[in-house]
């Protein structure tokens, strides 16, 4: 039997070769993901340098913080998910109708129609009708009133639902529905509920409303899970009439009552066979969070044309969806012949959307980028500003609107096609969140949202180059060091 002194003895000889071994197994370990799953081969490089410069503490970083577990999470939570699919052949817009539909000098966007076809698997739909709805002013009444009005089902998605006048007037309406025995779903983010305090789920229950929180809670070990959130906005009642776009449910969307902290926004309402996508990207989302299956005519009645606009759901999220959304931009940049306007809250592009937006602009597009002068998030702000001169060297331009702050998201291609929805334009919308998006092709659509650019243009302020460069340098680094993080914001 080893006495005590000699086995520390043994240990003190030997330890220095077990950590030494340990250190050359995690960096084979590490060099060899990095090299099979790192898509950009420069980071592939930086991190299997790091690795071995930095013996075991190079690996364990790169364990902690270069793996995607983000991304292997959502697939493994949600990767045996049955999404359903309703009516997915009926009322698919033909080449033929697309040829109808757009006028001459869009003739190009077929192409980019193929494109998004391809990327998100979800045939483009004839027969839509769709309304911008401004601010809650606007949009909160129609929303109120189609609850009311719901004989059936209402499923109602968002990321936030404060308890002020807003949110527990939607409480009630919900409730009243589901007393008149309509079939009420309502899912909300976890996060998203924590907006307020107290929170909207006591006067929920109180009304009776059926819900779920998604991805409320998890233990240490599936702590990246707490980035993933539903960043959708979807109401569907009795699987007819629809609402999608950016607007969350709080009273500060309410201009005309002159809110403490007030902010512009779009919504939209959606009559016409694409609301059976909304259903279904709801129907989705809710079988996962609460284990239900939606089915049946009540949730999915058959389609009825209701208007001219050709769409389709472009869903997005950390899972199978992954970078559908980024893909779609991509595509809509690279065909795009004319114009291009972008309308986001947050203006955080990674290299490939900065090249693409550049090289559409050098093409001769005429490429408009319309970001709100003073941010709610002002780190963010921040780090966007550092960004700035990537696309304003190549001819890109800058517009800053005055305040309120401005959260509405649209992007406009050659007068004729439209995205529009939850997303921003930053990492956390593009990799992290679960978004949902409509794209759309008519030019009648695209007129009065051109229309609504054009008013936000009158008094918004042109950003220069010279502007960007002649910031003082503490402004400058303090930008420089936010930027830093945008992977994470």
């Amino acid at each position: 039997m080893v006495t005590t002194p000699v086995f520390w003895e043994v240990v003190g000889e030997v330890w220095h070769y077990v950590v030494a071994g340990l250190a050359l197994v995690l960096s084979v370990l590490a060099s060899g993901h990095a090299v099979l799953r790192k898509r950009d081969s420069r980071a592939a490089i930086a991190w299997v340098g790091f690795v071995w410069l930095v013996p075991l503490v190079g690996a364990v970083l790169y364990f902690t913080f270069g793996v995607n577990r983000i991304r292997r999470q959502a697939v493994l939570l949600r990767g045996g998910l049955e999404r359903y699919r309703a009516h997915a052949k009926e009322s698919a817009c033909l080449g033929e109708e697309l040829d109808r539909h757009l006028p001459a000098q869009a003739a190009h966007l077929k192409t980019l129609a193929r494109v998004v076809g391809g990327v998100v698997a979800q045939p483009l739909l004839s027969g839509n009708r769709i309304e911008p709805l401004l601010n809650g002013d606007e949009a909160y009444p129609a929303m109120l009133e189609a609850i009311q009005q719901a004989r059936q089902t209402v499923s109602f998605e968002t990321y936030i639902f404060d308890r002020d006048e807003v949110g527990l007037a939607f409480a009630r309406a919900l409730g009243d529905a589901t007393r008149r025995g309509v079939q009420v779903r309502v899912l909300i983010d976890a996060a998203g509920t924590r907006y307020s305090w107290p929170t909207i789920l006591h006067a929920l229950r109180r009304e009776g409303v059926r819900y779920a929180r998604f991805l409320p809670a998890f233990a240490l070990w599936r702590l990246m899970a707490m980035n993933m959130r539903t960043h959708r906005k979807i109401l569907v009642a009795d699987g007819r009439l629809g609402f999608t776009g950016g607007m969350n449910i709080r009273v500060g969307h309410c201009l005309k009552r002159r809110p403490r902290s007030p902010v512009q926004d779009i919504h939209f309402q959606v009559q016409g066979p694409v609301v059976t996508q909304l259903q279904e990207a709801f129907a989705d989302d809710w079988l996962f969070t609460a284990g239900e299956s939606l089915r049946g005519d009540s949730w999915f009645p058959k389609p009825e044309p209701a208007g001219r606009v050709l769409a389709r759901g472009v869903t997005d999220g950390p899972d199978e969806d992954f970078e559908k959304l980024r893909w779609t931009l991509l595509g809509a940049l690279s065909i795009a012949r004319d114009s291009v306007r972008i309308v986001t809250p947050y203006f955080l592009p990674d290299p490939a959307v900065v090249s693409a937006l550049n090289l559409a602009a050098m093409r001769g597009v005429q490429v408009d980028i319309l970001l709100p002068s003073r941010s709610n998030l002002r780190f963010i702000q921040w780090a966007s500003r550092a960004m700035w001169w990537q696309v304003l060297e190549h001819a890109c331009r800058i517009w800053l609107t005055p305040p309120p702050f401005d959260h509405s998201k649209v992007v406009l291609v050659d007068g004729c096609w439209v995205l529009l929805g939850s997303a921003n334009w930053d990492p956390r919308s593009l990799r992290l969140n679960f978004e949902y998006n409509l794209e759309c092709y008519d030019a009648e659509l695209a007129g009065r949202l051109e229309g609504l650019v054009e008013t936000k243009l009158q008094t918004a302020h042109a950003v220069t180059l010279q502007e960007v460069d002649g910031r003082l340098l503490p402004a400058r680094l303090r930008d420089g060091l936010a930027r830093l993080l945008t992977p994470y914001l």
